[in-house]
Protein backbone atom coordinates (compact mmCIF):
# COMPACT_ATOMS: atom_id res chain seq x y z
CA UNK A 1 0.00 0.00 0.00
CA UNK A 2 1.33 3.40 -0.58
CA UNK A 3 1.64 6.01 2.25
CA UNK A 4 -2.03 7.94 1.18
CA UNK A 5 -3.92 4.66 1.65
CA UNK A 6 -5.62 3.84 4.26
CA UNK A 7 -6.61 -0.18 6.03
CA UNK A 8 -10.35 0.26 7.22
CA UNK A 9 -13.12 -2.01 8.64
CA UNK A 10 -16.61 -1.59 6.85
CA UNK A 11 -18.57 -2.18 10.12
CA UNK A 12 -21.84 -3.68 8.83
CA UNK A 13 -23.54 -2.90 12.30
CA UNK A 14 -22.87 -1.10 15.76
CA UNK A 15 -19.35 -1.40 16.61
CA UNK A 16 -18.51 -0.29 20.51
CA UNK A 17 -16.38 3.24 21.00
CA UNK A 18 -13.94 0.39 23.28
CA UNK A 19 -13.72 -1.59 19.65
CA UNK A 20 -13.60 1.25 17.23
CA UNK A 21 -10.32 2.89 20.20
CA UNK A 22 -8.60 -0.60 19.86
CA UNK A 23 -8.70 -1.34 16.23
CA UNK A 24 -7.41 2.59 15.79
CA UNK A 25 -4.80 2.06 17.83
CA UNK A 26 -3.86 -1.12 15.66
CA UNK A 27 -3.92 1.60 12.90
CA UNK A 28 -7.89 0.63 11.54
CA UNK A 29 -9.83 3.06 10.44
CA UNK A 30 -13.51 1.98 11.65
CA UNK A 31 -16.43 2.83 9.06
CA UNK A 32 -20.27 2.39 9.75
CA UNK A 33 -22.08 0.96 6.76
CA UNK A 34 -25.43 -0.14 6.21
CA UNK A 35 -25.56 -3.45 3.61
CA UNK A 36 -29.17 -1.99 2.57
CA UNK A 37 -28.01 0.74 0.60
CA UNK A 38 -26.42 0.67 -2.69
CA UNK A 39 -23.19 -1.01 -3.02
CA UNK A 40 -23.48 -1.12 0.92
CA UNK A 41 -21.25 1.64 1.21
CA UNK A 42 -18.10 -0.25 1.22
CA UNK A 43 -16.42 2.47 -1.00
CA UNK A 44 -13.42 0.86 -1.82
CA UNK A 45 -10.26 2.73 -3.41
CA UNK A 46 -7.08 0.93 -5.48
CA UNK A 47 -4.74 1.39 -2.45
CA UNK A 48 -6.73 1.21 0.45
CA UNK A 49 -6.95 -2.29 2.32
CA UNK A 50 -11.04 -2.64 3.18
CA UNK A 51 -12.41 -5.52 5.17
CA UNK A 52 -15.96 -5.84 6.39
CA UNK A 53 -17.77 -7.12 9.43
CA UNK A 54 -20.98 -8.62 9.42
CA UNK A 55 -21.53 -7.57 12.82
CA UNK A 56 -25.08 -10.27 13.78
CA UNK A 57 -25.13 -9.48 17.25
CA UNK A 58 -28.52 -7.60 16.82
CA UNK A 59 -29.28 -8.13 12.94
CA UNK A 60 -32.90 -9.11 12.18
CA UNK A 61 -33.65 -11.75 9.61
CA UNK A 62 -34.24 -8.54 6.82
CA UNK A 63 -30.16 -7.54 7.42
CA UNK A 64 -29.07 -11.25 7.42
CA UNK A 65 -30.30 -11.39 3.85
CA UNK A 66 -29.09 -7.74 2.93
CA UNK A 67 -25.47 -8.93 4.30
CA UNK A 68 -25.63 -12.55 2.41
CA UNK A 69 -26.40 -10.67 -0.59
CA UNK A 70 -23.50 -7.99 -0.47
CA UNK A 71 -21.14 -10.43 0.28
CA UNK A 72 -22.35 -12.32 -2.82
CA UNK A 73 -22.10 -9.08 -4.62
CA UNK A 74 -18.77 -8.23 -3.27
CA UNK A 75 -16.68 -11.91 -3.51
CA UNK A 76 -13.25 -10.16 -3.70
CA UNK A 77 -14.09 -8.32 -0.49
CA UNK A 78 -12.84 -10.40 2.41
CA UNK A 79 -15.51 -10.85 5.32
CA UNK A 80 -15.23 -11.15 9.04
CA UNK A 81 -18.37 -11.81 10.86
CA UNK A 82 -19.43 -11.53 14.76
CA UNK A 83 -21.61 -13.21 16.73
CA UNK A 84 -23.40 -12.99 20.17
CA UNK A 85 -23.20 -15.66 22.62
CA UNK A 86 -27.08 -16.45 21.82
CA UNK A 87 -26.99 -16.14 17.87
CA UNK A 88 -28.67 -19.16 16.35
CA UNK A 89 -25.74 -20.52 14.16
CA UNK A 90 -27.91 -23.47 12.98
CA UNK A 91 -30.28 -20.93 10.79
CA UNK A 92 -30.12 -20.96 7.03
CA UNK A 93 -29.29 -17.27 6.77
CA UNK A 94 -26.46 -17.13 9.93
CA UNK A 95 -25.06 -19.98 8.04
CA UNK A 96 -24.95 -18.84 4.79
CA UNK A 97 -23.32 -15.12 5.79
CA UNK A 98 -20.64 -17.46 8.15
CA UNK A 99 -19.96 -20.06 4.71
CA UNK A 100 -18.67 -16.46 2.66
CA UNK A 101 -16.87 -14.85 5.98
CA UNK A 102 -13.12 -16.26 6.23
CA UNK A 103 -13.33 -15.92 10.24
CA UNK A 104 -15.68 -15.55 12.85
CA UNK A 105 -16.01 -13.91 16.41
CA UNK A 106 -18.20 -13.88 19.26
CA UNK A 107 -18.96 -10.64 21.58
CA UNK A 108 -16.66 -10.05 23.93
CA UNK A 109 -14.27 -10.06 21.02
CA UNK A 110 -11.13 -11.18 21.08
CA UNK A 111 -9.53 -8.13 20.14
CA UNK A 112 -5.77 -9.95 19.95
CA UNK A 113 -7.01 -12.34 17.27
CA UNK A 114 -9.07 -10.17 15.34
CA UNK A 115 -5.71 -7.27 14.59
CA UNK A 116 -4.06 -10.40 13.81
CA UNK A 117 -6.44 -11.73 11.54
CA UNK A 118 -6.68 -8.54 10.49
CA UNK A 119 -2.98 -8.04 9.74
CA UNK A 120 -3.00 -11.24 7.52
CA UNK A 121 -5.51 -10.00 5.32
CA UNK A 122 -3.73 -6.76 4.89
CA UNK A 123 -0.14 -8.15 3.83
CA UNK A 124 1.46 -7.27 6.88
CA UNK A 125 2.98 -9.12 10.40
CA UNK A 126 0.84 -12.10 10.15
CA UNK A 127 -0.45 -13.89 12.62
CA UNK A 128 2.13 -16.05 14.21
CA UNK A 129 3.27 -18.98 12.80
CA UNK A 130 5.16 -21.51 15.01
CA UNK A 131 8.43 -21.92 12.81
CA UNK A 132 10.78 -23.48 14.80
CA UNK A 133 14.53 -22.71 15.20
CA UNK A 134 15.36 -25.69 13.03
CA UNK A 135 16.17 -24.91 9.26
CA UNK A 136 12.73 -25.61 6.99
CA UNK A 137 10.96 -27.14 10.17
CA UNK A 138 7.26 -25.19 11.01
CA UNK A 139 4.80 -26.68 13.44
CA UNK A 140 4.41 -27.10 17.05
CA UNK A 141 2.07 -30.52 17.32
CA UNK A 142 3.78 -32.75 19.51
CA UNK A 143 5.08 -35.17 16.66
CA UNK A 144 6.75 -32.05 15.01
CA UNK A 145 8.23 -31.25 18.29
CA UNK A 146 9.64 -35.08 18.50
CA UNK A 147 11.43 -34.56 15.14
CA UNK A 148 13.31 -31.09 16.32
CA UNK A 149 14.67 -33.13 19.02
CA UNK A 150 15.78 -36.11 17.25
CA UNK A 151 17.27 -33.34 14.72
CA UNK A 152 19.15 -31.71 17.40
CA UNK A 153 20.47 -34.90 18.67
CA UNK A 154 21.43 -36.05 15.61
CA UNK A 155 23.11 -33.11 13.67
CA UNK A 156 26.14 -32.71 15.70
CA UNK A 157 26.90 -36.54 15.61
CA UNK A 158 28.85 -38.05 12.44
CA UNK A 159 26.88 -41.24 11.37
CA UNK A 160 24.28 -42.53 9.54
CA UNK A 161 20.98 -41.42 9.79
CA UNK A 162 18.02 -43.58 7.78
CA UNK A 163 14.93 -40.95 7.97
CA UNK A 164 11.71 -42.98 7.16
CA UNK A 165 8.33 -42.18 6.52
CA UNK A 166 5.27 -41.26 3.69
CA UNK A 167 5.77 -39.55 0.42
CA UNK A 168 5.74 -36.18 0.88
CA UNK A 169 6.52 -35.97 4.63
CA UNK A 170 9.55 -33.84 4.19
CA UNK A 171 12.61 -36.44 4.65
CA UNK A 172 14.53 -34.24 2.62
CA UNK A 173 13.35 -31.11 4.44
CA UNK A 174 14.79 -33.04 7.24
CA UNK A 175 18.45 -33.91 5.63
CA UNK A 176 19.04 -30.47 4.61
CA UNK A 177 17.80 -29.46 8.47
CA UNK A 178 20.42 -32.04 9.57
CA UNK A 179 23.09 -30.75 7.54
CA UNK A 180 22.91 -27.17 8.17
CA UNK A 181 22.82 -27.80 12.09
CA UNK A 182 25.76 -30.14 11.68
CA UNK A 183 29.86 -29.32 11.42
CA UNK A 184 29.94 -30.03 7.87
CA UNK A 185 27.35 -27.52 7.39
CA UNK A 186 29.63 -25.21 5.36
CA UNK A 187 30.53 -28.48 2.91
CA UNK A 188 28.08 -29.43 0.00
CA UNK A 189 24.93 -31.04 0.85
CA UNK A 190 23.96 -33.33 -2.16
CA UNK A 191 20.28 -35.06 -2.72
CA UNK A 192 20.16 -37.96 -5.09
CA UNK A 193 16.67 -39.90 -5.74
CA UNK A 194 17.92 -43.54 -6.32
CA UNK A 195 14.76 -43.94 -8.10
CA UNK A 196 15.27 -41.55 -10.74
CA UNK A 197 18.81 -42.89 -11.69
CA UNK A 198 18.77 -44.92 -14.99
CA UNK A 199 19.52 -48.29 -13.80
CA UNK A 200 22.70 -48.94 -16.00
CA UNK A 201 24.63 -45.52 -15.06
CA UNK A 202 23.34 -45.76 -11.07
CA UNK A 203 27.43 -46.77 -10.38
CA UNK A 204 28.58 -44.19 -12.81
CA UNK A 205 26.21 -41.22 -10.99
CA UNK A 206 27.34 -41.92 -7.51
CA UNK A 207 31.47 -43.24 -7.52
CA UNK A 208 32.19 -41.65 -11.19
CA UNK A 209 33.84 -43.43 -14.10
CA UNK A 210 37.01 -43.52 -16.02
CA UNK A 211 37.47 -42.51 -19.59
CA UNK A 212 36.96 -45.38 -21.65
CA UNK A 213 35.24 -47.38 -18.59
CA UNK A 214 31.97 -48.12 -21.04
CA UNK A 215 30.66 -46.95 -24.26
CA UNK A 216 30.06 -43.16 -24.08
CA UNK A 217 32.62 -42.62 -21.30
CA UNK A 218 34.41 -40.37 -22.99
CA UNK A 219 36.60 -38.30 -20.04
CA UNK A 220 36.50 -39.08 -16.49
CA UNK A 221 33.55 -38.22 -14.45
CA UNK A 222 33.36 -37.26 -10.70
CA UNK A 223 30.35 -39.05 -9.45
CA UNK A 224 28.04 -37.23 -6.62
CA UNK A 225 30.11 -38.72 -3.45
CA UNK A 226 33.71 -37.23 -4.41
CA UNK A 227 31.66 -34.04 -5.39
CA UNK A 228 29.82 -33.41 -2.05
CA UNK A 229 33.36 -34.10 0.00
CA UNK A 230 33.20 -33.21 3.29
CA UNK A 231 29.72 -32.64 3.10
CA UNK A 232 26.25 -34.87 3.13
CA UNK A 233 25.03 -36.82 0.75
CA UNK A 234 21.24 -37.92 1.05
CA UNK A 235 20.31 -40.75 -1.20
CA UNK A 236 16.36 -40.36 -1.17
CA UNK A 237 14.52 -43.64 -1.92
CA UNK A 238 17.25 -45.91 -1.11
CA UNK A 239 15.47 -48.89 -1.65
CA UNK A 240 15.95 -48.42 -5.34
CA UNK A 241 19.67 -48.76 -5.53
CA UNK A 242 20.67 -51.77 -7.51
CA UNK A 243 22.70 -54.53 -5.95
CA UNK A 244 26.13 -54.01 -7.73
CA UNK A 245 25.28 -49.81 -6.16
CA UNK A 246 24.55 -51.34 -2.93
CA UNK A 247 27.71 -53.47 -2.79
CA UNK A 248 29.49 -50.25 -3.34
CA UNK A 249 27.82 -48.16 -0.86
CA UNK A 250 28.37 -50.40 2.04
CA UNK A 251 32.46 -50.39 0.79
CA UNK A 252 31.89 -46.32 1.53
CA UNK A 253 29.97 -46.36 5.02
CA UNK A 254 32.37 -49.22 6.38
CA UNK A 255 35.58 -48.38 4.76
CA UNK A 256 35.52 -44.46 4.13
CA UNK A 257 36.22 -44.91 0.42
CA UNK A 258 35.53 -45.66 -3.08
CA UNK A 259 36.16 -47.20 -6.55
CA UNK A 260 35.27 -45.35 -10.16
CA UNK A 261 33.69 -47.08 -12.51
CA UNK A 262 36.95 -48.78 -14.61
CA UNK A 263 39.33 -47.91 -11.93
CA UNK A 264 40.54 -50.46 -9.35
CA UNK A 265 42.37 -47.59 -7.32
CA UNK A 266 40.56 -46.84 -3.93
CA UNK A 267 39.75 -43.02 -3.31
CA UNK A 268 39.81 -42.17 0.50
CA UNK A 269 36.39 -39.62 1.04
CA UNK A 270 34.95 -38.05 3.76
CA UNK A 271 31.21 -37.76 3.71
CA UNK A 272 28.49 -38.17 5.79
CA UNK A 273 25.36 -40.64 4.60
CA UNK A 274 21.78 -39.78 5.43
CA UNK A 275 19.35 -42.42 3.45
CA UNK A 276 15.26 -41.93 3.08
CA UNK A 277 12.68 -44.53 2.45
CA UNK A 278 9.00 -44.62 2.02
CA UNK A 279 8.86 -48.38 2.02
CA UNK A 280 9.35 -51.31 4.43
CA UNK A 281 13.62 -51.70 4.44
CA UNK A 282 13.17 -54.46 6.88
CA UNK A 283 10.88 -56.18 4.73
CA UNK A 284 12.63 -55.29 1.41
CA UNK A 285 15.86 -57.41 3.59
CA UNK A 286 13.19 -60.41 4.35
CA UNK A 287 12.53 -60.76 0.61
CA UNK A 288 15.86 -60.27 -0.17
CA UNK A 289 15.77 -57.30 -2.32
CA UNK A 290 18.00 -55.02 0.04
CA UNK A 291 21.23 -56.08 1.76
CA UNK A 292 21.01 -57.07 5.32
CA UNK A 293 24.78 -55.67 6.43
CA UNK A 294 24.06 -52.40 4.30
CA UNK A 295 20.95 -52.11 6.19
CA UNK A 296 22.21 -52.12 9.51
CA UNK A 297 24.97 -49.61 8.45
CA UNK A 298 22.31 -47.28 7.27
CA UNK A 299 20.32 -47.50 10.58
CA UNK A 300 22.23 -46.17 12.69
CA UNK A 301 20.33 -43.24 13.65
CA UNK A 302 16.74 -43.38 12.63
CA UNK A 303 14.32 -40.78 12.35
CA UNK A 304 10.25 -41.00 11.26
CA UNK A 305 8.68 -37.75 9.82
CA UNK A 306 4.80 -37.99 10.76
CA UNK A 307 1.91 -38.50 8.05
CA UNK A 308 0.60 -34.65 8.21
CA UNK A 309 -2.85 -36.43 9.70
CA UNK A 310 -0.64 -37.05 13.05
CA UNK A 311 -0.32 -33.63 13.31
CA UNK A 312 -3.26 -31.73 12.18
CA UNK A 313 -2.59 -29.19 14.24
CA UNK A 314 -0.24 -27.72 12.15
CA UNK A 315 -2.46 -27.78 9.25
CA UNK A 316 -3.74 -24.19 9.22
CA UNK A 317 0.11 -23.22 9.95
CA UNK A 318 1.51 -24.54 6.85
CA UNK A 319 -1.08 -23.70 4.36
CA UNK A 320 -1.09 -20.04 5.39
CA UNK A 321 2.73 -20.00 5.08
CA UNK A 322 2.36 -21.85 1.53
CA UNK A 323 -0.09 -18.97 0.63
CA UNK A 324 1.87 -16.28 1.47
CA UNK A 325 4.97 -17.33 -0.22
CA UNK A 326 3.04 -17.78 -3.53
CA UNK A 327 1.64 -14.45 -3.24
CA UNK A 328 5.36 -13.03 -2.65
CA UNK A 329 6.02 -14.38 -6.20
CA UNK A 330 2.64 -13.92 -7.35
CA UNK A 331 -0.36 -11.74 -8.30
CA UNK A 332 -3.39 -13.35 -6.92
CA UNK A 333 -6.39 -12.19 -5.00
CA UNK A 334 -6.03 -15.08 -2.39
CA UNK A 335 -4.98 -13.75 1.30
CA UNK A 336 -6.32 -15.84 3.44
CA UNK A 337 -9.07 -18.99 3.58
CA UNK A 338 -12.72 -19.60 4.69
CA UNK A 339 -13.74 -20.70 7.93
CA UNK A 340 -15.45 -23.78 5.91
CA UNK A 341 -12.35 -24.12 4.06
CA UNK A 342 -9.64 -24.42 6.77
CA UNK A 343 -12.60 -27.10 8.54
CA UNK A 344 -11.85 -29.00 5.72
CA UNK A 345 -8.06 -28.80 5.30
CA UNK A 346 -8.15 -29.80 9.39
CA UNK A 347 -10.37 -32.19 8.66
CA UNK A 348 -8.78 -33.79 5.24
CA UNK A 349 -6.58 -36.90 5.73
CA UNK A 350 -3.62 -35.98 3.28
CA UNK A 351 -2.73 -38.85 1.33
CA UNK A 352 -0.01 -37.06 -0.52
CA UNK A 353 1.18 -35.02 3.00
CA UNK A 354 2.80 -31.96 3.04
CA UNK A 355 3.31 -31.67 -0.26
CA UNK A 356 0.16 -32.33 -1.15
CA UNK A 357 -1.01 -29.50 0.86
CA UNK A 358 1.46 -27.19 -0.89
CA UNK A 359 0.07 -28.50 -4.45
CA UNK A 360 -3.64 -27.91 -3.07
CA UNK A 361 -2.83 -24.51 -1.61
CA UNK A 362 -0.43 -23.43 -4.68
CA UNK A 363 -3.57 -24.66 -7.10
CA UNK A 364 -6.42 -22.87 -4.98
CA UNK A 365 -4.36 -19.12 -4.83
CA UNK A 366 -4.36 -19.51 -8.98
CA UNK A 367 -8.36 -20.07 -9.54
CA UNK A 368 -9.75 -18.16 -6.25
CA UNK A 369 -11.51 -15.18 -7.30
CA UNK A 370 -11.92 -13.33 -4.19
CA UNK A 371 -9.89 -12.85 -0.68
CA UNK A 372 -10.42 -15.78 0.45
CA UNK A 373 -10.10 -19.52 -0.50
CA UNK A 374 -12.70 -21.42 -0.41
CA UNK A 375 -13.56 -25.37 -0.03
CA UNK A 376 -14.44 -25.28 -4.41
CA UNK A 377 -11.04 -23.75 -4.92
CA UNK A 378 -8.97 -26.22 -2.37
CA UNK A 379 -11.42 -28.92 -4.08
CA UNK A 380 -12.10 -30.63 -0.79
CA UNK A 381 -15.83 -30.59 -1.66
CA UNK A 382 -16.21 -34.56 -0.31
CA UNK A 383 -14.64 -33.72 3.10
CA UNK A 384 -17.83 -31.22 3.05
CA UNK A 385 -19.83 -34.21 1.64
CA UNK A 386 -18.37 -36.75 4.05
CA UNK A 387 -19.65 -34.25 7.12
CA UNK A 388 -23.35 -33.60 5.68
CA UNK A 389 -23.85 -37.51 5.30
CA UNK A 390 -22.74 -38.01 8.93
CA UNK A 391 -25.02 -34.87 10.56
CA UNK A 392 -27.64 -36.51 8.16
CA UNK A 393 -27.01 -39.65 10.20
CA UNK A 394 -27.12 -38.12 13.52
CA UNK A 395 -30.88 -36.73 12.36
CA UNK A 396 -31.51 -40.09 11.52
CA UNK A 397 -30.87 -41.16 15.02
CA UNK A 398 -32.26 -38.50 16.78
CA UNK A 399 -35.49 -39.38 14.87
CA UNK A 400 -35.32 -42.81 15.36
CA UNK A 401 -35.09 -41.94 19.24
CA UNK A 402 -38.24 -39.86 19.16
CA UNK A 403 -40.60 -42.36 17.81
CA UNK A 404 -39.70 -44.92 19.34
CA UNK A 405 -40.05 -43.15 22.94
CA UNK A 406 -43.59 -41.69 21.32
CA UNK A 407 -44.58 -45.43 20.09
CA UNK A 408 -43.86 -46.86 23.72
CA UNK A 409 -45.52 -44.54 25.68
CA UNK A 410 -48.97 -44.82 23.35
CA UNK A 411 -48.14 -48.38 23.29
CA UNK A 412 -48.18 -48.51 27.44
CA UNK A 413 -50.94 -45.98 27.98
CA UNK A 414 -48.73 -43.38 28.85
CA UNK A 415 -47.54 -45.56 31.91
CA UNK A 416 -43.80 -44.11 32.81
CA UNK A 417 -42.76 -46.89 34.77
CA UNK A 418 -43.95 -49.66 31.83
CA UNK A 419 -42.19 -47.82 29.08
CA UNK A 420 -38.82 -47.21 30.86
CA UNK A 421 -39.20 -51.06 31.69
CA UNK A 422 -39.86 -52.10 28.05
CA UNK A 423 -36.84 -50.04 26.69
CA UNK A 424 -34.56 -50.68 29.44
CA UNK A 425 -34.30 -47.40 30.72
CA UNK A 426 -35.02 -45.46 33.82
CA UNK A 427 -38.18 -43.33 34.57
CA UNK A 428 -35.38 -40.20 34.82
CA UNK A 429 -34.39 -41.09 31.14
CA UNK A 430 -37.80 -41.33 30.01
CA UNK A 431 -38.89 -37.74 31.44
CA UNK A 432 -35.20 -36.61 29.56
CA UNK A 433 -35.80 -38.18 26.72
CA UNK A 434 -39.55 -36.26 26.61
CA UNK A 435 -37.67 -33.08 27.14
CA UNK A 436 -35.02 -33.18 24.77
CA UNK A 437 -37.36 -34.14 21.92
CA UNK A 438 -40.42 -31.55 23.34
CA UNK A 439 -42.58 -34.30 24.03
CA UNK A 440 -45.52 -32.88 26.59
CA UNK A 441 -47.29 -35.97 28.05
CA UNK A 442 -50.39 -34.04 28.30
CA UNK A 443 -50.65 -33.48 24.99
CA UNK A 444 -50.02 -36.94 23.62
CA UNK A 445 -53.06 -38.62 25.35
Amino acid sequence: MTDTSIRCVVWFGQPTSAERAQLAQAGWHTRVADAGTSGGGVGIRRDDMVVAMADLRSADKDALLEMARLMAEQPRLPWLALLSADTAVQTADVERVLRASIDFFTSPIDMQRLIETLATLAGGTPAPVAYTDVPGITGASPAMMAVVAALRKYAPVDLPVLITGETGTGKEVAARALHKLSPRRDHPFAAINCGALPANLVQSELFGHERGSFTGANARRVGHFEAAAGGTVFLDEVGDLPPDAQISLLRLLQEGTLERVGSTQSIKLDVRVLAATHIDLEKAVEQGRFREDLYYRLNVLRLRMPALRERAEDVLQLAQLFLDAFRKQHDCHARTFSALARKALVEFSWPGNVRELLNRVQRAAVVAEGAQISIADLDLQEVVNVRQVHSSLGLTRTSAERDAVVACLRETRFNISECARRLKVSRVTIYRLCKKHQLVLEDMH
